[in-house]
Parts: structure tokens; sequence; C-alpha cells
């Protein structure tokens, strides 16, 4: 199964995976991301999406020279727990 391009509409992040779209809705100001709530839709919990989706969006901040801080609490853990991209909390 592979995800699908990232979409960045100016306030949500979204990728598409079976059908069905998992999204992260965020503000920016300045550097800085603020993430306020991650969502995957019931049919792709549990098969890592979400986590697709923060490693993408991620990957874009670094591009961008964004500096991310979590207000959901899933982004949060998620950042924490990454290897690649916890260095952009902040």
């Amino acid at each position: 199964m592979s995800a699908s391009e990232l979409r960045d509409t100016g306030a949500r992040y979204e990728m598409d995976e079976q059908g069905a779209t998992a999204y992260a809705d965020y503000r920016r100001d300045g550097d800085r991301l603020y993430i306020d709530y991650v969502f995957a839709p019931p049919e792709l919990r549990g098969t890592g999406a979400s986590g697709r989706l923060m490693a993408a969006l991620s990957a874009d901040a670094r591009d961008r020279h964004l500096r991310i801080t979590p207000i959901c609490g899933y982004a949060a853990a998620w950042l924490r727990r990454s290897k690649e991209f916890g260095d952009l909390v902040g």
C-alpha cells in the first residue's frame, strides 16, 4: 500500500490512502508550524497512515526551514519518538 502525495491547503496537510484522507490541521506563524490536530478516518487507523502523514509534513517543514510546535497529543508523541524529525520541535 503506498501513500499518495502530500497536499498542503494552507491550513491542512492531507494524504489519501485506500480511498480515505488522513489530515493534520495546522497554523503557521513566521518560521513556526503549529500542528493542532491529526486525524485518520476509522478505515485507516492502525495502518500507519498518521505516521506517514507526520513524516511527510515533517519533511516538508524541514525543506521550508520551519520549526514544529505540536499542540496535538499524537503529533507530540510521534515527534518525541522520531529519530529523523525530533530535532524540528521547538
